[in-house]
């Protein structure tokens, strides 16, 4: 059901109502005029008929029965005369007003008046007076069929009226239904016109300034799908360039090791021999010789100490937890006054890591590390190695300065990449990293990562 059919239906009703109440009230006016009327002629007819019936009766029953005929009708009553054997002498003639209608007999039921009847009785006889409203209730009824014709009249009229005006009035919802229907259907750069009347332009508005809102919601939506799929390929380049890199790394670090190691220490051994052989002969070439070993021997030393931060060669041999005994033997040897503790807790033959799991958990101890020493000034570290079937998680505790606040924070922030790259790492692994005050001082570094199928790694070999 419209809006239109139903405000017509609400207003037919309202008029309905209306013109019923005028109808009773009209039919109760009716009702008392015609009582008014009946009992008006009946009594003026009963006064005029008891003075006379006795000055006719004197002279007889043919002189009653002669005035009564030149009387004729008397309107709202029926006479009769009867003789003293209650035979009928006269009647009233049929009115001749409105001869043959009448009103329906529910009509007649609901404005007539009681029936009232008087008797005059005198010698020879008497006459009957008996109302009758017929006449009166017919002209009341012709009233009632016009007041009805009327009202209909006016209803079909007023409902007409209504019925163009409410159309006129909701003819801007039909669009503002043409524009949602547009909109449900895809099409997000559909406006409204300034549509007729108070609240339909306020609609209107509304919907264009909605449609405006919802288009740069989209735009943004849009955008950040966009931005993601950059970021994701970023992400994936950047992947991609890690492995690039430590592959590298690796190559280097072997390259150094099995290579440049092994030249340097025949160069040393070469050196030794000629400096033994020419000791007598030559002090100069010896210490030459002496020279060149002794360089050859440091040589050998620096190379060895950036192939671990090349990348971890224990690593791939022994697995995880040699590479962290490792780490930490070299960070006590090269830091004699900071007490470095390593705990493990786990079973060995459970942990199987994949490469890039376990190169991120070597990564992020030598990142804490670094930072512990370097921006903590840390004079003790503990660093531990526990998990199960389902996760492994490594953890790093010092007593050094602790985290910054922020504002020096957000100065020292620039250049410091190391735990930026290292939480993207374990966040493409699916794990977590958690930097957090210790107690009573320093900081604590969590990495917790999962499990993962893929190349095997048992730390047990």
């Amino acid at each position: 059901m419209t809006l239109r059919l139903k405000i017509n239906l609400i207003v037919s009703l309202l008029t309905l109502l209306f013109v019923a109440a005028m109808l009773a009230l009209q039919v109760r006016a009716m009702r008392e005029s015609v009582h008014e009327e009946v009992v008006a002629a009946n009594r003026v007819a009963a006064q005029l008929l008891n003075r006379t019936a006795w000055l006719y009766a004197a002279q007889g029953t043919p002189a009653m029965l002669s005035f009564l005929q030149g009387v004729g009708r008397v309107r709202s009553n029926d006479i009769t005369l009867l003789d003293n054997e209650d035979r009928v002498l006269y009647s009233s003639p049929t009115s001749v007003y409105k001869t043959g209608r009448d009103a329906p007999d529910w009509f007649a039921g609901l404005v007539s008046p009681p029936p009232s009847q008087l008797s005059i009785a005198f010698p020879g006889g008497r006459l009957m007076v008996l109302s009758n409203a017929s006449r009166a209730v017919l002209d009341a009824w012709d009233d009632f069929v016009l007041l009805m014709l009327s009202a209909l009249g006016l209803l079909a009229v007023v409902n007409a009226g209504v019925f163009w005006l409410v159309g006129r009035a909701t003819r801007p919802f039909a669009d503002i239904v043409h524009a949602l229907n547009q909109l449900e259907s895809g099409r997000f750069d559909v406006a409204l016109r300034a549509l007729p009347g108070t609240e339909a332009a306020a609609i209107g508005a509304a919907f264009n300034r909605m449609v405006g809102m919802l288009q740069q919601h989209i735009e943004t939506e849009r955008r950040a799908v966009r931005a993601e799929s950059r970021l994701s390929e970023s992400r994936e380049l950047g992947r991609w360039v890690d492995q690039k890199i430590e592959q590298e790394r690796r190559l280097i670090a072997r390259e150094l090791h099995d290579e440049l190691g092994q030249s340097v220490t025949a160069m040393r051994s070469m050196a030794l021999s000629i400096a033994q052989r020419v000791q007598a002969l030559d002090p100069q070439a010896e210490q030459a010789a002496r020279l060149i070993a002794e360089e050859s021997g440091r040589l050998y030393t620096a190379m060895h100490g950036m192939i671990p931060r090349l990348t971890p060669l224990v690593l791939d041999k022994f697995g995880l937890v040699a590479a962290l005994e490792d780490l930490v033997e070299r960070t006590r040897n090269s830091h004699g006054n900071v007490q470095v503790e390593w705990s493990l807790e786990l079973e060995l033959d459970r942990l199987r890591l994949d490469t890039d799991t376990a190169l991120v958990l070597y990564r992020a101890a030598q990142e804490g590390i670094t930072n512990a020493l370097r921006h903590g000034e840390a004079h003790r570290i503990v660093l531990a190695l526990r998990g199960d079937e389902q996760s492994v998680e490594l953890a790093l505790t010092d007593d050094g300065r602790g985290l910054p606040g922020p504002e020096a924070a957000r100065e020292t922030s620039t250049g410091h990449y190391g735990l930026r790259w290292l939480a993207e790492r374990i966040d493409s692994l699916g794990g977590e990293l958690r930097l957090e005050p210790a107690v009573p001082s320093g900081a604590r570094l969590t990495v917790r990562l999962p499990m993962r199928a893929g190349e095997a790694e048992n730390t047990n070999t």
